[in-house]
């Protein structure tokens, strides 16, 4: 039993215009170019308001949108791509990666979440995985100390860097997460 998703063709889409939004400039630049070098018609935006501008000039068929972006919330323009194209395939990217924004993103209309870092192959698959069926899993998944150390890093952030209060949410000794924010990112 072959249990790998079936992957259809670009050149069996008519519309290859994919909207890529992202506030990380160098991220979104590189995955445009290899995205465009796959065939695709790229347009890109680096904020909400951007993103939700191109998408009432005209529908994607295809979006990668970031969930968090400098100006708010990358579901807003999910919202609007499936006001204006309910058949459009988007794609949730996020490096804050939990249950309850994989769930908000798929209720509102995307077919696939990947967690950053992601490459171009990630991503065409995603986008071009029939969506009836469910994905593979992915080829480089992070590892249990990476995702540890992106949820503590990502509570850091949102104690807005502090170490007293981020040790008091996580319920950890405030010398051990110094400790642990000192350290580079395992891979």
């Amino acid at each position: 039993m072959n249990n790998q998703p079936t992957l259809q063709k670009l050149s069996d889409f008519e519309d290859k215009s994919l909207l890529i939004v992202d506030d990380d400039n160098p991220f979104r630049q590189r995955l445009a170019r290899a995205m465009e070098k796959k065939g695709f018609t790229v347009t890109q935006a680096e904020s909400v308001k951007i993103g939700i501008d191109t998408v009432k000039s005209k529908s994607p068929a295809f979006a990668v949108v970031d969930l968090r972006l400098n100006d708010g919330n990358g579901l807003e323009v999910v919202k609007e791509i499936q006001k204006g194209n309910l058949k459009s395939r988007i794609i949730m990217l996020t490096g804050y990666g939990n249950i309850p924004t994989a769930v908000a993103a798929i209720k509102e209309g995307a077919i696939d979440y990947i967690a950053k870092p992601a490459d171009a192959d990630d991503v065409e698959k995603a986008l071009l995985a029939d969506p009836n069926q469910k994905p593979a899993p992915p080829e480089n998944p992070m590892s249990a100390d990476r995702v540890k150390w992106e949820h503590i890093h990502r509570v850091f952030e949102l104690c807005n860097r502090n170490v007293s209060e981020t040790a008091r949410r996580l319920k950890m000794h405030r010398r051990t997460l110094q400790r642990i924010l000192s350290k580079r990112s395992p891979r």
